[in-house]
């Protein structure tokens, strides 16, 4: 008896591909699991206009034949003839929905390239006219190359057609189509169904037609990432432009404080404790959180307005070469907050390499914690000077350490893909919103929630950091001609770990610093300032910065040394706590400090010794 022929049902998920089925089956329907995995296998009978049957699968929906998951696996396994217990279709029945024509074209423009028989259904056509959309179906399925159905799945229209164009398929001489195959270029399958789209539209509304002009300028493979460079430019740029006059006035709302209380308080250590340990320590980090505020204010912008999506997919390409999954870019952009949420994020990850890869590198991604280091230093060391009319010199050097941050994640990628976690990192899909102005409501609560976490990490975290470290800095007491920040027990640790970090530039404070940072990183900046306070005398004037306290105490060298310790430096405690619990042990935490110490000792110790070598101190 001859077997009946095998039409596969395809397309994007949300595309109404399951809806159509059960339409062209009705109840004759089988479910089971694909030999081996946990994926759910539908299959149904089609009873075509002569009669004939036809088998029809149900396949999980995807955005292309690059797998990010066990379901978009045997999907491509299938169209491929490599899926166990399953034979290559004879046809395929492409779904797209027609009101988002241009995302859901590029996974069917793989498909075609296939070289099966093939028709596509556009579906939904009647929410698409609802909204304004008008499409000419004889003139995609010219630029397709294949038979183009319009359809109404819920409500059976264009079912009948469908039947018809299928046997006319299944009866012709099969013939595969000559071709390179299937594109895996993100860019160029984005590219190609853009252009189809374009050329099937009828008429649309000015929204989605600026839209469409909007992305291929936007998307443009030259001219994007020169666009997405100048947004991140300018989102530096104005971080210190900006910041200068609140930070400034916050700092000496501190120095105030600090010195009317002072005088209030009996002298000795309870004096020492409120106005060197929590006003000098705790009002260090304070002084960053213009420049916090204003680099959050750019993200919520640009998140609100549509455009953070599209710099995912910028991105992905490079991805992809660096053995990251596409899917990564969403949890490491999370990561310039806080690397706990972008570890937390990893869960929408399938692929387990995949996953542990994006987290192990998360910790490489700039957090907001690193920001008041780098405002502090590139404040006391780099001059507030334009390099030509509007750039200045500071934004370009924070625009720096953030891209080496993202130039060493993309490396540790590759090395960890090729040498530890081995595999490739794969492209993926992804819908793209409609452009539209950020609502300052939503602004102003994502702004207020960053002031919230803020203070409340400089309320617990880093005032009990600095109180311990006060405490232990201050005991035993220092005698004539012996400086406090090196007798007490905090100065015999730092002395400890001085040896180890000495040949790479740091000094004692710093070797001070390194050990409650792990705390937090904002504690670095807290705990040089408790340690300068402390060892206050009548050489260091009250109104004097803590910008200017490092500039007259530390070579160029040490800061630039500093800097980039910072960029690669291991991470906080929270961080090393939630990578244990997401990779459940402690075999991948420690690895990941162990690395990034590393990393970090290079990469401090290397521009320490070229900045001596190039005489900067």
């Amino acid at each position: 008896m001859k077997q009946a022929p095998l039409i596969a049902v395809v397309g994007n998920p949300n595309a109404g591909k399951s809806a159509l089925f059960n339409a062209l089956t009705g109840a004759r329907q089988k479910v089971g699991n694909y030999p081996g995995v946990t994926v759910e296998r539908k299959i149904g009978k089609l009873l075509l206009p002569d009669g004939a049957p036809a088998d029809l699968v149900d396949l999980p929906g995807a955005y292309g034949l690059d797998p990010s998951s066990p379901d978009e696996a045997v999907t491509r396994d299938v169209l491929l003839g490599k899926q166990e217990g399953e034979r290559l279709p004879s046809a395929l029945l492409i779904v797209v929905d027609a009101s988002n024509l241009d995302n859901h074209l590029r996974f069917a423009l793989q498909l075609i390239d296939l070289g099966l028989p093939t028709v596509v259904a556009l579906n939904m056509i009647d929410l698409a006219t609802r909204d304004g959309l008008e499409l000419d179906s004889a003139k995609l399925a010219e630029e397709l190359g294949v038979p183009v159905i319009e359809t109404v799945a819920v409500r059976k229209r264009g079912i009948d057609e469908l039947r018809t164009t299928l046997s006319t398929l299944l009866l012709a001489p099969r013939k595969i189509r000559a071709g390179a195959g299937p594109s895996h270029d993100g860019f160029d399958l984005q590219r190609r169904a853009r252009a189809v789209a374009l050329g099937a539209i009828v008429r649309e509304t000015p929204v989605r037609r600026i839209t469409h002009r909007l992305d291929g300028i936007l998307l443009h493979p030259v001219i994007g990432p020169l666009i997405l460079a100048i947004v991140l430019f300018v989102m530096f740029q104005g971080v210190f432009a900006w910041s200068a006059v609140p930070a400034d006035a916050i700092d000496r709302g501190v120095s105030a404080l600090g010195a009317a209380v002072g005088p209030l308080l009996p002298g000795g250590l309870l004096r020492s404790l409120i106005v060197d340990g929590v006003i000098s320590g705790v009002g260090a980090v304070l002084v960053f959180l213009p420049q916090i505020l204003i680099l959050f204010f750019f993200i919520l912008l640009l998140e609100g307005s549509g455009y953070m999506v599209r710099a995912a997919f910028l991105m992905d390409r490079l991805m992809s070469r660096a053995g990251l999954s596409g899917r990564a870019f969403i949890p490491l952009l999370s990561s310039f907050a806080c690397a706990v949420p972008g570890i937390m994020a990893t869960r929408t990850i399938e692929d387990p390499k995949d996953r542990l890869t994006t987290i192990l590198v998360a910790p490489l991604m700039t957090c907001s914690a690193r920001l008041p280091v780098y405002t502090l230093i590139i404040a006391a060391f780099i001059p507030r000077r334009d390099v030509v009319p509007g750039i200045g010199l500071q934004g370009l050097v924070m625009l720096g350490l953030y891209i080496a941050g993202v130039i060493g994640a993309l490396v540790a990628a590759l090395a960890l893909r090729k040498f530890v976690v081995r595999g490739g990192g794969g492209g993926f899909m992804m819908e793209l919103p409609k452009y539209q102005m950020p609502r300052l409501s939503d602004i102003a609560i994502g702004l207020w929630q960053r002031v919230a976490i803020f203070l409340k990490r400089a309320g617990t975290i880093i005032l009990l950091t600095t109180v311990i470290l006060w405490a232990l800095s201050s005991v035993p007491r220092a005698g004539p001609g012996q400086k406090q920040s090196e007798v007490s027990i905090a100065g015999h640790i730092a002395s400890g770990i001085e040896v180890v970090v000495r040949p790479i530039g740091f000094n004692h404070e710093i070797a001070l610093a390194l050990l409650p940072a792990m705390a937090a990183r904002e504690v670095a900046v807290a705990a040089i300032a408790t340690v300068y306070a402390i060892d206050a005398d009548k050489n260091v004037t009250v109104d004097q910065t803590l910008a200017e306290k490092l500039r007259e105490r530390w070579p160029l060298s040490t800061a630039l040394a500093f800097l980039a310790w910072f960029v690669f430096a291991p991470q906080c405690i929270s961080t090393i706590a939630v990578t244990r619990r997401e990779t459940n042990g402690w075999k991948w935490p420690l690895f990941m400090v162990a690395y990034l110490f590393v990393l970090a000792y290079l990469a401090a110790g290397l521009t320490y010794w070229l900045a001596v070598a190039a005489g900067l101190g």
